[in-house]
């Protein structure tokens, strides 16, 4: 097999794979436009014989859409730069400071990405309700801006940083502030950028944490309001709006990563060549 036979045989395979993988995102948009008869039919109806628009406004009607995605923006940005600062800086330390246990704590880190969220859910539910943040912002993000996978993953990537660099900045009279601010994180933008998206995913589909520490609607995210329309799951002609509100919710995800995704890609490839 010539060089041309075998690049184009690669591609084929890759673009199969990538079809198959979208197929499931691309039957949610249609579904999303059709009459619940035609999501109900089988075998699979591909299309709609006439694009139901009206399916969104009836799911801004059912569930205040406007509210929650507020409520979602605000939580999620949140958490996802306090990720970024709290694992970058305890990443830097971990990476370019010497002291005392530093292994041993960095063990102990990494101890706590094997221990299950359903651990830790009693005992973080009672501190935060002791400091009376239940159904507040601060209940929602304060307690999720510490992950000890992106101080791994923010350790790993800076160990590759010069060490000489960062002497020559002392050196000249830099604060080790001033070096993390004005040379350490511009170097590790592709790290920043693969932690950015898979926190940013993952709190934005967080549901557990919300269920358990939201009571009124007024803070309700969108995982939270799609579930609401659970209780109509055995009535067919809500499901199209299940469909509608999936769609809603997975473009601010689409767009985030679409924004980041070759800092992604880098920072992913990169991260463990020294450690």
């Amino acid at each position: 097999m010539n060089r041309g036979s075998a690049s184009f045989l690669k591609y084929a395979v890759l673009i199969v794979g990538a079809l198959l993988m979208l197929l499931p995102f691309e039957w949610m948009v249609v579904a999303s436009l059709m009459a619940p008869s035609e999501i109900m039919a089988r075998p699979l109806v591909w299309l709609p014989a006439v694009p139901h628009l009206e399916n969104y406004a009836r799911l801004a009607e059912a569930i205040p859409l406007g509210r929650m995605y507020l409520n979602s923006m605000i939580v999620t940005t949140a958490v996802t730069l306090g990720i970024l600062l709290s694992s970058s800086l305890a990443g830097y330390g971990f990476a370019k400071f010497q002291f005392p246990g530093r292994e041993v704590l960095f063990l102990l880190v990494l101890a706590t990405i094997m221990i299950p969220f359903f651990v830790f859910l009693i005992p973080v539910f009672y501190i935060v309700s002791q400091l009376d943040w239940v159904d507040t912002y601060q209940g929602l993000i304060l307690p999720n801006l510490v992950t000890a996978f992106g101080i791994f993953l923010m350790r790993q990537y800076m160990l590759s940083l010069p060490d000489e660099l960062l002497d020559a900045a002392r050196i000249d009279g830099a604060s080790e502030f001033a070096i993390y601010w004005r040379i350490v994180l511009p170097l590790v933008g592709p790290a920043l950028g693969a932690l950015a998206i898979l926190a940013f995913v993952y709190h934005w589909n967080a549901f557990l944490w919300p269920l358990v520490i939201i009571r009124s609607g007024d803070l309700a995210t969108i995982p939270i309001g799609l579930n609401s329309l659970r209780v109509y799951a055995s009535q067919p002609e809500v499901i199209n709006l299940q469909m509608a509100g999936a769609t809603v919710a997975i473009v601010p995800v689409l767009v985030v990563f679409a924004v980041l995704q070759r800092w992604f890609v880098q920072g992913i490839a990169l991260t463990g060549l020294k450690g």
